[in-house]
């Protein structure tokens, strides 16, 4: 009969109205419950790697790459930076990269770096052992200028990018320690 055709019609209506509205509700729940789970992986991560860096961050290290870096505000000996750097934990600082000396450049200071000739052979070594492969001396450097025993290396911020320069490691300047962390 017609009417029982048109109850039975607005039946299905209304059934797939609720049908949809549930799906639809369904499907919100799972996306919230991704996006939450999501959410709180991110965090978490990210707290770690804060709690981790805190505690280089809050005594004044800059943290660039895989590497966490302190720039210091007076000036010493190369004998006495790298002695401030190990009971920090560090080293005078390694530059490994373009980036990186360009990096160290940008703090506008005359700084040690962790490069000597401790041996007097010429053969330049960096404080972890490594032999110099890469180097960025200024023009006309190392040259022992004026006969002096210069056996230690600064990185000069005013020149574009070659800016090493030999100096005699008992001369006074700002350093850089360096100390790698976890990625």
């Amino acid at each position: 009969s017609p009417l029982q055709k048109q109850i039975l019609y607005t039946c299905w209506g209304k059934y797939r109205l609720y049908l949809l509205v549930g799906v639809s509700f369904g499907l919100l729940c799972f996306l919230q419950v991704a996006v939450n789970v999501s959410l709180r992986l991110t965090l978490c991560e990210f707290y770690t790697v804060c709690q981790r860096d805190k505690r280089y961050i809050q005594r004044g290290w800059v943290r660039f790459h895989s590497s966490v870096y302190y720039i210091s505000s007076n000036r010493n000996t190369w004998q006495q930076s790298r002695r401030f750097c190990l009971q920090q934990g560090a080293d005078l600082v390694i530059i490994n990269t373009k980036e990186e000396q360009d990096f160290t450049r940008q703090f506008n200071r005359l700084t040690w770096l962790g490069l000597h000739n401790k041996t007097k052979t010429g053969n330049w070594t960096w404080v972890d052992g490594t032999p110099l492969t890469k180097s960025y001396w200024g023009p006309g450097e190392p040259n022992g200028f004026e006969g002096k025993m210069e056996n230690c290396v600064e990185i000069r911020f005013f020149e574009l990018e070659n800016s090493w320069n030999d100096i005699p490691c008992g001369d006074e300047n700002y350093w850089i320690c360096e100390k790698a962390v976890a990625p």
